[in-house]
Formats: structure tokens, sequence, C-alpha cells
């Protein structure tokens, strides 16, 4: 494997091996928890701009596959950073090596680094830019090209990462069967097949999404809540989506600095009061700007499949996945919502609804691609929030 370097914004080197495309690439550094779902996480159009780091020591071991992408057009993460690549991938559902497939989408990634030693430095320093390089292996240059980099914060990573078109989504959530149709995942690849399919409900009510870079795992369990979906490009004006006629509307979760997206914020307040909102992410951010409110950046964001999160009114925890690194200010909004949602991790705020009007959102990822499941039910509550708006 050919020589990689990682330079930080603040001079520290880490030295390894290139298993991905060989170039130069510059993005904010963060940490990944999660111990599976690599390719969901790279397809993740909220990593627009960033370096990810996973933590959990070997990834690439059961390769990718045609079906674990949460986007379009491949990867968009800046980067990729890991412990140990294992080339030799072994998995029935795979179709090639995660070394391949970064380097089919031009992704440069390093691995034999201490990863852990990273992760350490940027929980004590906070994220921060970084450049990883195979052509050009001189720490001193690579630091001043990261050192002279603005950064992304006040950029809108959005536009990079919506759809440019207005399209409809009806898959639901994968079903996997083995010969006998049990619905349980083969054990071995002599009774394996293709998976059936995805689960389609009839559609109940009609929703529009805001594609700020929504995850195509979201679309499918709003599919399987029973919506008739309408994703459209993150600046389609207001007034635009109220004449599509729909009875929700839902604003996805994104990359980058939720300020940067004044658009976004200026069509959330002219929506506020019009339908039921729902926001997931990034789009919980948008909707506490359009309140009013504020928004703060983590010192090294939340990322990952292991976020403990309790809902204050019952007191339940349920196990989330996350990646943000902005959050929002509840206090800042007064006494227009209620906090509904705190990570028991660090205390920060994940959750409001609003006290009048048809609105909630979430900081968390209820989609659970990849994660655990516990949050899926969110998407059952936007359902019974338009069932209460028109009555039902």
């Amino acid at each position: 494997m050919k020589k990689a370097l990682l330079v930080l914004q603040d001079g520290l080197v880490f030295e390894g091996e290139s298993f991905g495309a060989e170039g130069e690439t510059i993005g904010e550094v963060v940490f990944n928890t999660s111990m599976t779902g690599y390719q969901e996480i790279l397809t993740d159009p909220s990593y627009k701009g960033q370096i990810v780091t996973m933590t959990y020591t070997q990834m690439g071991n059961y390769g990718v596959n045609e079906e674990d992408i949460e986007s379009a057009g491949g990867p968009k993460v800046e980067g990729f950073v890991v412990k140990e690549y294992l080339p030799y991938h072994s998995n029935w559902r795979s179709d090639g090596s995660l070394g391949n497939y970064l380097k089919q989408h031009g992704i440069v990634a390093i691995q034999g680094i201490d990863t852990r030693a990273l992760t350490r430095h940027i929980r004590d320093h906070g994220a921060q830019m970084g450049i990883i390089s195979t052509e050009d292996l001189e720490p001193e240059s690579l630091f001043e090209k990261v050192r002279n980099h603005p950064g992304i914060g006040g950029v809108d990573l959005v536009r990079f990462v919506s759809t440019d078109r207005r399209y409809n989504w009806s898959e639901g959530v994968w079903r996997w069967r083995g010969k006998g149709g049990s619905g349980q995942q083969p054990a071995g690849d002599e009774q394996s097949e293709p998976p059936s399919g995805t689960h389609k409900p009839e559609p109940y009510y009609k929703i529009v999404v805001y594609d700020f870079g929504v995850k195509f795992s979201i679309l499918r369990n709003l599919a399987e809540a029973g919506f008739d979906i309408t994703v459209v490009p993150a600046k389609t004006p207001a007034e635009a989506v109220l004449d599509m006629g729909p009875d929700g509307i839902l604003f996805s979760n994104g990359p980058g600095d939720p300020e940067a997206v004044t658009y976004a914020i200026e069509n959330a307040k002219r929506l506020i009061g019009k339908r039921p909102l729902f926001g997931i992410c990034l789009g919980h951010q948008i909707l506490g700007l359009a309140l009013g409110g504020r928004t703060y950046k983590l010192k090294f964001g939340h990322h990952g499949g292991n976020h403990p999160v309790m809902y204050l009114p019952t007191e339940e925890v349920e196990i989330t996945s996350q990646n943000h690194n902005y959050c929002v200010d509840i206090g800042s909004l007064g006494d227009q919502v209620r906090l509904t949602h705190r990570n028991l991790y660090d205390g920060t705020e994940e959750g409001m609804e609003h006290v009048e009007l048809p609105l909630f959102s979430v900081q968390h990822h209820p989609e659970a691609g990849p994660g655990p499941n516990d949050a899926r039910h969110i998407f059952i509550k936007f359902r019974e929030m338009i069932e209460e708006a028109k009555g039902v």
C-alpha cells in the first residue's frame, strides 16, 4: 500500500497507508463510534465537508453492496480514516471491497494509524480541519495547506447534496427472506436469495420532504409509516410546497452550519402554522432558528449509533443514531416549545415540540441507518400529529 499522511490544523501528524483513491483531501475531522454500517456512514449526506474517523478497529470485513447506500452518487465524506482495513471481505450480500468502492468514487482514505489517539485528541481539543494526502508527504507543507483553509463554519453545504429536481418516493424498508420465505435472514450462502424487495404499505397522507441531504432510510421509514412522499429541492419556495397540497412537511437531515442555510430558515418561517411540521437533525435546527432561537456548535459533535437519549415526558431511554455538530438552544425559544428529549451522555437538548402548533423535531436520527431501531416510532408520531390536525 502507498504511504499516506493525515495532518490536523493544530499540527498533529499521523502516518499510515492509503487504501482508497490517491490524492489529497481537506475536511473537518470527526469520529464515529458505530461498530458497523460504514457504507451507510460514507453515503450519509450529513457528512459532506468532513473526514470521518471510525473508532472501531476493523473496517471492510463484510464489503459493500448496492442496497446499503443512503444517497445517490456515492460517498459524501471528504475522507475516511480507520485503524485497520480488511481487504478480504466476506458476506452473502457483498458485491465488492470497501477499498475498491472508495477508489471508484475518488475518496481518499488512510489506514494503519492510531485511531484511539486521534479520537482522544479530537475529544480533548475539539473537531478541527485536517488533510489526508498520498501525494504530498511533507508534514510542513500539509500543515500550511490545512492551516490556510477557511474551514466549513458559515458555509452552506446543503447546496452540494440536495436534489436538483422534484421526485416521488414509494419504497419501504427492506424485507429479507430465506428459501422458506420466513422473513428471516439466510443462515448461509447456499440458502440465500436476493432481497425480496421493499414493503410498500398503502399511503394514508401526502407529505413533502425538504431535501437538505435526506437519507434513503428516512424516506423508507416514512413510506413504512404510510406516507405518499414527494421530495423537493432545498430551495423550493414555501408557497410552491403549499400549492402541492401536502398534509404535512418534513425538514430533513443535512450537513454543516444551519445558520448558513438562510433560504431554508425563511421557508420554514412561512410554513410554521400552515401545515404539521417535523424536523430531523439539520431540519430540527432549521425549525429552531425559524422560531427565533439560537444554535451552537458542539466541541466534537455526536456521531455514532450508541447514544442514549431520554424522552422526558415518560423518562424512557432510547439508544439512538446521531450525526451532528450543532444543537438548538431550546431555552432561547422561551415558552413557545417544550423540551422533549435529552442526551444522557452530555445533557444536550435533543428534541422539542411546539406548545400550540403541530410542530415537533428531534436532533437524533430515528431511521437507524445505521444504528438501533429504538426511535423509529417517531415516524408514526408524525402520522398521528397529522391525523390530529385533520381531526381524524
